[in-house]
């Protein structure tokens, strides 16, 4: 983004917002002008994305002593598998069913702590989470194999074509 606005000649000034839907809003009051994020259908209603960037992998991350090896762990009864709470995760893989239970949590912080205590027995997000989360929970892994894919993109709100097109240009 240092580049971006090197480009354009503006300074820039970092907002961070701890969940996306905190973001959505930031943008759509005016509070922030462009994210990268996820660039899924319901998003793209209300923003314009470019491209994507880069497309992570969707995993698991198992928790310490787990016998848990496969994907197949959304299919298994009384497994029981975090994601963030309100995240894509959290709807696709209600959406996608299977017998496993889904605990909305409210931060990693709280899945960190859920996969040590064993409230939950894996947590699911893009790779480059859980690869960060597994190096603050010793023993734990992340397994081979995805269940999705997520696709970074700039997005701006809606309504700023001169702009779209300026970061499609860019992007590309």
């Amino acid at each position: 983004l240092p580049i971006l606005a090197r480009q354009l000649g503006v300074p820039v000034r970092y907002v961070l917002r701890p969940r996306v839907a905190e973001v959505l809003a930031a943008l759509q009051a005016g509070d922030a002008d462009l994210t990268l994020t996820n660039a899924t259908p319901e998003r793209a209603q209300l923003l314009d994305f470019t491209p994507p960037l880069v497309s992570l992998e969707l995993g698991l991350l198992v928790r310490p002593g787990s016998s848990l090896s496969s994907m197949q762990a959304f299919g298994q009864p009384g497994v029981r598998i975090g994601v963030s709470q309100g995240s894509t995760s959290q709807r696709t893989l209600a959406a996608r069913g299977g017998a496993a239970t889904l605990v909305p949590l409210p931060s990693l912080q709280a899945a960190r702590e859920a996969l040590l205590d064993g409230r939950i027995d894996a947590f699911a997000t893009n790779k480059g989470i859980l690869s960060e989360l597994a190096d603050r929970v010793p023993g734990a892994r992340v397994l081979d194999g995805r269940w999705g894919l997520e696709h970074l993109a700039l997005g701006v709100p809606k309504g700023r074509p001169a702009g779209q097109a300026w970061l499609r240009r860019f992007v590309a």
